[in-house]
């Protein structure tokens, strides 16, 4: 189990839910493949066009900090997730660091969105 894996079973403990649970189904009901366009679209125009390409292509995927993902998603989506989650933005942005490019990636094994 790595480190963030104990932490995230930890908050979840913590806030009484299973955030991996939580997290993967939003982020499948969020990545069909309008959506993973759109992510490349807003991921441009907030130059970070290249970490969004990285996890869509068949090599590594490139890092993102919580204020990276809240420029590619947008507010509106960010505070939809926590109203679909029920989990604050300051969980949730960490959590999607991890969980959004591996999500993307695996949503475009051919690498092409």
């Amino acid at each position: 189990m790595s480190v963030f894996d104990n932490l995230v079973g930890k908050v979840s403990s913590a806030l009484g839910v299973d955030l991996h649970e939580k997290l993967g189904e939003q982020i499948q009901a969020l990545l069909q493949p309008e959506m993973i366009q759109s992510i490349i679209a807003k991921a441009d125009e907030a130059g970070l066009g290249d970490k969004v390409r990285s996890w869509v292509g068949k090599g590594d995927n490139l890092p993102v900090s919580p204020d990276e993902i809240r420029q590619i998603l947008g507010n509106s989506e960010v505070q939809a997730l926590v109203s679909r989650t029920g989990l604050p933005a300051e969980t949730l942005l960490p959590a999607l660091t991890h969980f959004l490019p591996q999500a993307v990636d695996k949503k475009t094994p051919e690498g092409e969105a």
